[in-house]
């Protein structure tokens, strides 16, 4: 079993993570500010892709989590978490959870390392974008064997980046029973549309295949174990981003109420405004605890992660709406608007509340797993 009073260090953050998190804070403060997030968004990708190659080829984030065999850094997870949570910080619009965390980890819990071998170097170089489709929302694909090999046939909606991305690992029906496959679609087989969804920082499509042809990953019955060890980490991954955007929404409302005078006196000085202030601190905080416990438990596939991703997802999900609304009450009439960047931080929280499952489905899946759901009042 894993039990952190065994290894408490496992919570810690170590000197390289710390220097990581510095680095990751520099560049993305000169390269993903409001404004500039704003001009990404809108660009015909949705993000820079210049940033996207320096954050793989300067510091190496696509592939701090993967194996060196597959062109990865070695580490594990809670150095990934470092970058999320920076990346949470200042809602960066760069694909990384569909390509790094979600088809990455579709990869590697397939165990089939000529899958992995295949995709994963160019994932881990920045040269390949990647995502899964089937996998946070139910799909009708289809796999079928044609005269040259798979092919996937039907429909995948709300695909993360599903739109712009180079690969996608699709989970389908095929004759023997749920697989995963994996393809590089084009126009002539694939159609892709973008969806317009509350959160544009965060792109989703809607995928149409018309024959695409596919390659199968892992074993015939292993998909719904890798699916459901993808929307783990997911979560987990989720819950880190969380706690950035959070703390970045609780640095920014002080220094507003510091230097904001309301009837002559500094508006944090208010006692209403110090006690909302002291109750978002203490969420965040223990949004935080949670956040590295889940992040530990992925980093070294202990036994409890489904439980630790589920209460992650709870309160990080939890203290990032908490966050995002009092971001914008307490900017008062500026908070409202759409030129101030809190909007966004809404946006990002209120869609990332639906992402892999509502609260309630983590509150039920948590009672599940902890072997209350026959518990009444």
């Amino acid at each position: 079993m894993f039990r952190l009073d065994a290894d408490p260090t496992l919570l810690l953050e170590t000197e390289e993570q710390r220097q990581l998190r510095v680095v990751l804070s520099d560049l993305l403060a000169e390269t993903c500010g409001p404004e500039t997030v704003r001009q990404q968004t809108e660009s015909p990708r949705g993000y820079d892709e210049v940033l996207w190659h320096r954050l793989a080829g300067e510091i190496g984030v696509h592939g701090l989590a993967l194996p060196e065999e597959y062109g990865g850094a070695g580490y594990t997870f809670a150095e990934l978490a470092v970058v999320l949570q920076e990346t949470g910080r200042v809602l960066c619009p760069a694909p990384l959870l569909p390509t790094v965390v979600l088809a990455g980890q579709s990869l590697l819990s397939s165990g089939d390392r000529q899958a992995c071998a295949r995709w994963l170097p160019g994932i881990a170089s920045g040269a390949l974008t990647a995502t899964v489709a089937g996998f946070l929302h139910p799909a009708q694909v289809t796999a079928e064997r044609g005269p040259d090999g798979w092919v996937l046939c039907g429909e995948a909606d709300f695909v993360p980046d599903g739109e712009g991305a180079d690969l996608l690992v699709v989970a389908a029906r095929a004759p023997d029973g749920e697989r995963l496959f994996a393809c590089e679609p084009d126009a002539t087989t694939c159609d892709r549309t973008a969806r317009r969804v509350l959160d544009p920082t965060r792109r989703q499509g809607h995928v149409r295949f018309r024959g695409v042809p596919a390659d199968p990953v892992g074993e015939a019955g292993q998909a719904p174990a890798v699916v459901d060890a993808v929307l783990d980490a997911g979560r987990v991954a989720l819950a880190a981003e969380h706690v950035g955007g959070s703390a970045h929404a609780l640095d920014a409302t002080l220094e507003y109420v510091v230097h904001r005078t309301q009837f002559g006196r500094v508006v944090g000085s208010f006692q209403a405004i110090k006690h909302r202030l002291a109750d978002l601190l203490v969420a965040i905080e223990g949004a935080r605890s949670a956040s590295a416990y889940a992040s530990a438990c992925l980093a070294v596939e202990a036994p409890e992660l489904p439980v630790a991703a589920g209460a992650a997802a709870v309160a990080c999900t939890g203290a990032y709406r908490l966050a995002t609304a009092e971001y914008v009450q307490l900017h008062g009439g500026i908070g409202f608007t759409w030129e101030y960047s809190a909007h966004l931080y809404v946006r990002r929280a209120r869609a990332d509340e639906a992402l892999f499952g509502t609260g309630d489905d983590h509150r039920l899946r948590l009672a599940g797993l902890l072997g209350l759901t026959g518990c009444t009042d």
